[in-house]
């Protein structure tokens, strides 16, 4: 790990431990949160940190009841993965942050942007969205049943088609070993639950709270959640269109980090000149 970077762990209210990597840099520069993807950790973000780094404070954490963090019995909400994140922030000492999230993260940043709206100073959304629609309840329990009966090992195939195109997948053969190993690694419990709180997620009512600026990014051949979906979040939060990335499946921030770098830098442009928590 870099040496400019601090792991350290903070405390939830409810007395949980969060795990947390923090990246410095020069007073006044702005402050970045991420929020990873289900089953996954803190390192989906490393080529965006890596890319940012020392033009703003940030924080890559691992969501509880993944990683390094505690580990839970459910049920879980959103919302309480998003004072998960409030209560990071007050540990860290930071008043407000840009937020970013990505599938199960963007959930998670979408529900903290409406419930913490003056800590919000910009909002990115990646491959993400507010509603998994109405078979959704069936469908993540469906996903949890299978990692229970079969073992998660047995869902690594689907995954990695699911989060990267072909081409990509073949390049990068060490990265697709470290992904498998997070996966394996995770707790069949927490993954239930985690899986549950996704399939009842519904955001629709709340989304257009979320303040700006506040942006939508979506991998072109997102299976998972597809660029209607992103679209559909996208008119919800009313901060312009969601931007859709050509060749690029669900973990953007992993096959195309650039992207997501361009389109953070963007809204960070836009709110050094907007007052926090402000909504277009």
């Amino acid at each position: 790990m870099s040496a400019t970077t601090h792991d350290g762990e903070a405390r939830t209210r409810d007395g949980l431990t969060l795990s947390y990597t923090l990246h410095p840099a020069p007073a006044g520069a702005p402050r970045i949160a991420f929020v990873h993807s289900l089953a996954l950790d803190r390192s989906l973000w490393a080529g965006v940190t890596a890319a940012l780094a020392g033009r703003a404070e940030m924080v890559t954490y691992d969501c509880r009841g993944h990683g390094r963090s505690g580990r839970p019995n459910g049920p879980y909400t959103t919302g309480q993965f998003a004072d998960d994140l409030a209560d990071l922030l007050d540990h860290l000492g930071w008043a407000d942050t840009a937020v970013v999230g990505c599938s199960m993260g963007g959930c998670v940043a979408q529900a903290f942007a409406a419930a913490h709206r003056a800590r919000t100073r910009a909002a990115l959304f990646v491959d993400t969205t507010a509603w998994y629609g109405p078979t959704a309840p069936e469908d993540w329990a469906a996903r949890a049943t299978a990692a229970r009966e079969k073992g998660l090992a047995s869902l690594i195939p689907f995954q990695l088609t699911r989060w990267f195109g072909d081409a990509f997948r073949s390049a990068e053969p060490e990265l697709m070993a470290r992904l498998t190993e997070v996966f394996t690694a995770n707790d069949l419990e927490c993954y239930e639950a985690t899986c549950a709180m996704l399939g009842w997620t519904d955001l629709r009512e709340s989304a257009p709270s979320i303040p700006h600026p506040a942006a939508v990014l979506v991998g072109e051949d997102d299976g998972a959640t597809p660029p209607e979906m992103a679209r559909a979040l996208a008119r919800l939060i009313g901060d312009g269109p969601a931007t859709v990335v050509p060749g690029t499946r669900h973990l953007t921030p992993l096959e195309n980090p650039g992207v997501v770098v361009d389109a953070l830098t963007a809204l960070l442009d836009r709110a050094a000149g907007a007052t926090v928590g402000e909504h277009a």
